[in-house]
């Protein structure tokens, strides 16, 4: 899920794309034993002291890639990476990966190479880096000193062997800016399960090979392949998002080679592979990780922070817990126009949403203050952009790992039927869980070294988890399930609302997290954060 972790980068009106900045979790836990290897498709390297001793055996057949080093502006320098389209036949098709690397910046004190996956699936962890790395609440300077710091576009995104669903930009654009609505009730459900079949058609028939090849287990080689190339002896990483699927893939499947792992808006990985107890053919993804509730839940957090603001807040005035079922229902009736723009009610639930990123919550809510009044002029919606090159396949990358990553159901009428009973339990959020990766129910791709588990191979060092107590993406209830998956990690909550620590500004987050990376110590027990600002401070 980008944005949201990755997920709803289709189906929701563009107001809520641009105008608010929008920018995700196997079979139950499997016992493995040495007589187990085979099935697994594991073999024994050396390992750390206390580490499992299993080993992928396909990366371990592969070559590793040379990286040629070039400056590409702004202190940052970049290369591609040739790794095996396919593992099984390492020296056959070959695919480069875009990686961009920003240097340590006291080479004398440096401990090694810090890889960031940013999330999604889908977005350039390349074009990610260059804008984030160096945000103080994410990448301190104390952290920037001592680490490369490194990502890339993993296979499928952008510069990497890009799945392309379309034969040009601009008809990538009318499709996806013409794409229905995440229907908020049984009537635009043919509709918006049609032109996700189309999507799904698309992809199959013009993406390429990448489409059987793209499974978070081969991105998990490709880095263990990027660590061999920057001769770092172990990893340390940074996952956010998704990025916390392919960092407990990795400490699975090669559990002897990390250094430092540190999870931020963590994943219940179970819930996202396979579901619970054998859900994956009958409950959708995110419905079985309960992301409808934390979706709730951050917009009450939402809603309560705004009327404390007062003024600050677009929404306050009056009581914003009254009038949010106001205006939702009055939408439900008939959509609401405004300034020659119509908004419908399922429209306006996706809008409100849309909660990853806490400084688009003052735009939000000016958003509901003027579809409240429902006369208030509006500025217009602002267009997507055209792109000189075809690098942005955001939404195709997305569902090219997702939909060979997860066992979804088949059956739509199990979508129907569970969109009914979810909008119920948890109301106006209910159905995008049920129906946030509908394209999945179509998909015509298979990968078939995706993994499975198990989650629990006791890694050379444990695993740190941070969690803000509200995130719409990855709910804090699924962050602890994941770690409890795990053979040893520890779970630090930030105390605010949004999608990781990305977004949700921590200095006391990014200390915990930089004092791990440097000693590979967790924290002491019951250690938790708060945030450096409340979002209409």
């Amino acid at each position: 899920m980008a944005g949201w972790g990755g997920r709803w980068v289709v189906g929701v009106r563009k107001v809520s794309l641009v105008s608010l900045g929008l920018g995700r979790s196997g079979l139950r836990r499997l016992r493995v034993v040495a007589c187990m290897v085979v099935f697994a498709g594991l073999v024994g390297v050396p390992a750390a002291e206390g580490a499992d001793p299993y080993e992928d055996s396909l990366a371990e057949a592969a070559v590793a890639p040379v990286l040629q080093w070039v400056d590409c502006a702004e202190g940052f320098e970049c290369s591609t990476a040739a790794v095996p389209l396919d593992y099984h036949r390492p020296q056959e098709d070959r695919i480069e990966l875009a990686v961009i690397k920003l240097p340590a910046t006291d080479p004398g004190s440096r401990i090694g190479t810090l890889f960031v996956n940013f999330g999604g699936p889908g977005p350039s962890g390349v074009d990610r880096l260059r804008e984030r790395a160096r945000w103080p609440w994410l990448f301190s300077a104390e952290l920037r000193e001592r680490f490369d710091i490194v990502s890339w576009d993993p296979r499928g995104v952008a510069r990497s062997a890009a799945a392309r669903c379309f034969p040009n930009t601009t008809e990538q654009l009318a499709f996806l800016g013409s794409f229905p609505d995440m229907p908020g009730d049984q009537a635009g459900e043919a509709d918006f399960y049609g032109r996700n079949q189309e999507l799904a058609d698309r992809c199959r028939a013009l993406a390429g090979p990448v489409l059987d090849h793209a499974s978070t287990a081969n991105t998990a080689r490709d880095l263990e392949l990027l660590r061999r190339a920057v001769g770092d002896a172990q990893l340390t990483y940074h996952g956010i998002s998704y990025g916390t699927l392919v960092g407990a893939t990795y400490a699975n499947m090669f559990p002897g080679r990390v250094r430092a792992m540190v999870f931020d808006g963590s994943m219940d990985f179970d819930g996202s592979v396979n579901g619970h107890g054998g859900q994956g053919d009958t409950v959708p993804v995110d419905t079985r990780q309960n992301v409808a509730a934390g979706i709730a839940t951050t917009f009450d957090a939402f809603l309560r922070d705004c009327a404390a603001a007062g003024p600050k807040c677009a929404f306050s005035a009056g009581d914003p817990t009254l009038k949010w079922p106001v205006l939702a229902e009055r939408a439900r009736l008939a959509p609401i126009r405004m300034a020659g723009e119509i908004f419908t009610y399922s429209s306006i639930i996706n809008a409100a949403a849309n909660l990853s990123r806490p400084d688009t919550y003052p735009q939000l809510a000016t958003l509901l203050q003027m579809l409240f009044d429902a006369g208030t002029s509006w500025p217009g919606i602002v267009p997507i952009a055209d792109r000189e090159s075809y690098t942005g396949n955001r939404t195709e990358a997305f569902y090219t790992t997702q939909c060979v990553d997860s066992a979804v159901p088949t059956d739509l009428g199990i979508y129907s039927r569970t969109a009914i009973t979810e909008d119920v339990r948890v109301p106006y959020f209910g159905r995008i869980g049920v129906l946030d990766m509908m394209a999945c129910a179509f998909w015509q791709a298979r990968d078939a070294d995706r993994y499975t588990g198990p989650w629990n191979r006791r890694t050379a060092a444990p695993i740190l988890v941070l969690n803000s107590r509200f995130d719409p993406a990855t709910p804090l209830q699924g962050a602890v399930a994941g770690a409890a998956q795990l053979a040893r990690a520890q779970v630090v909550t930030i105390e605010g609302m949004g999608h990781s620590s990305m977004y949700v500004a921590s200095t006391c987050a990014e200390r915990v997290k930089r004092d791990y990376l440097f000693s590979t110590e967790l924290p002491p027990a019951g250690t938790g954060c708060a945030v450096d600002a409340a979002p209409f401070s």
